[in-house]
């Protein structure tokens, strides 16, 4: 199961032609309530787009975080982190299966 989630959520900001998207790094087990989650974060930043952005959901969870990504980057349960515009690699470090 996991502990957090990866989400983008596509805002409309004042000085932005179109809505862009922002990340945010949620500390919740379930999807869809760390999807509302983000949503309550973007919606300090401005009106979150109401229909698809250039082929992009308004909201939508990229993957689950990994256990090694939340304690490195120390995400609390239930905390919802805004990681702005870029794609954060930091939170995307992926776990492989050791080689043998």
């Amino acid at each position: 199961m996991a502990r957090g989630w990866m989400i983008g959520v596509m805002v409309e900001l004042a000085d932005e032609p179109a809505p862009v998207r922002h990340f945010f790094a949620v500390g919740q087990d379930d999807r869809a309530a760390a999807e509302w989650r983000a949503i309550d974060g973007a919606l300090r930043l401005g009106p979150v787009a109401s229909s698809p952005v250039g082929g992009l959901e308004p909201v939508h969870a990229l993957g689950e975080l990994t256990a090694r990504t939340i304690e490195t980057q120390a995400l609390r349960p239930g905390e919802v982190r805004s990681l702005g515009r870029r794609a954060p690699r930091l939170w995307a470090m992926i776990e492989r299966p050791a080689r043998t």
